[in-house]
């Protein structure tokens, strides 16, 4: 039996098997519409779409990485510091391109790293990525010696997050280009097809030839260019680099692929409910803003959600078994 022929259900279009949660996203939408007019202008609307775009990002990836039965807590770290990198780079005189390049570098090498602990040395995920953030958030203090990289007032580096494609932001096209390019890669490919079957059963991947170890590797590496793109981002939105940038930000990262039905035991990646993931963490955050509800409740709810969304997966896991 082929490793395509352990989940037929996983060939399906991703957009088939993701109704609960686009009706849950319509449902929000709806009652944030009836509690501030604000909510359905054009202005707020894309405020959503690029304050979702960094979580989506390295989402789309991450899905990859729960989806094999993984777990990468790095993200936000990594992050900040390839925003650091892009920074420090420009600020001594180096084409965005180089910059940019040598960001997506880093943030791959680090999820490299991280792939070789856990794949090679057979080492948890959740210790090693925790390890890694530590690590990682460690060097960002030494390298900016606490203080943020200010006067990023470069013209082709700006537009990465603030040009617009006709009338789309550019990093919504970024994210839309992503995207497509990982539903490919996890539903048209044999690597797509192994990462999921070495959710279901990795050492029934292995048995029909599945190089689980390579796989895995390869996985983390790309979690960390993924992040390395959003730090991009997101450094270009502020024109800075902030040392605390992306604190916090893989758990809603964990919760948007949740959220979008990706399995946390593996064997299930859904990257079109990841998006829509994305925008209900967007969504919910714009809302109680809209609604000036105290910054102090905000980590509340989204705690909440995220909670719940495991206690679904569970119960949706026992059901299918």
């Amino acid at each position: 039996m082929s490793v395509s022929e352990t989940n037929p259900r996983r060939l399906l279009p991703d957009f088939s098997r993701g109704g609960g949660i686009l009706i849950a996203f319509i449902v929000l939408c709806v009652a944030l519409s009836f509690a501030s007019p604000y909510f359905l202008t054009v202005d707020n609307l894309f405020i959503v779409a690029r304050q979702s775009i960094f979580i989506m990002i390295m989402a789309l990836a991450m899905t990859f990485v729960i989806g094999m039965g993984g777990i990468d807590l790095s993200v936000g770290a990594v992050l900040a510091l390839c925003g650091a990198v892009t920074a420090w780079l420009l600020l001594a005189g180096y084409p965005t391109i180089v910059a940019v390049i040598a960001a997506m570098a880093l943030g791959t090498v680090i999820g490299g790293f991280s792939g070789v602990l856990i794949a090679y040395f057979g080492m948890t995920d959740f210790i090693v990525t925790l390890g890694v953030m530590s690590v990682v958030r460690g060097i960002i203090m030494v390298f900016t010696e606490g203080v943020p990289f200010f006067g990023l007032r470069i013209e082709s580096f700006q537009y990465l997050a603030q040009g617009y494609l006709g009338p789309v932001p550019v990093p919504v096209a970024i994210g839309a280009l992503l995207f497509v390019g990982c539903w490919i890669l996890l539903n048209r490919t044999p690597f797509g097809r192994q990462v999921v079957a070495i959710g279901s059963n990795a050492e029934a991947a292995r048995l029909n030839g599945t190089q689980v170890r390579g796989v895995k590797v390869r996985i983390y590496m790309l979690s960390g260019l993924f992040a390395g793109i959003a730090g991009v981002l997101l450094t270009s939105r502020l024109e800075a680099a902030m040392p605390e940038a992306g604190l916090g930000y893989e758990l809603d990262v964990i919760a948007a692929v949740v959220i979008g039905g990706t399995s946390l035991a593996g064997g299930r990646a859904m990257l079109f409910g990841t998006v829509l993931g994305a925008l209900v963490m967007g969504v919910v955050r714009n809302g109680l803003n809209l609604l000036e509800v105290n910054t102090f409740w905000h980590q509340v709810v989204i705690g909440a959600i995220i909670l719940i969304a495991v206690g679904v997966d569970k119960f949706s896991n026992r059901a299918s078994r």
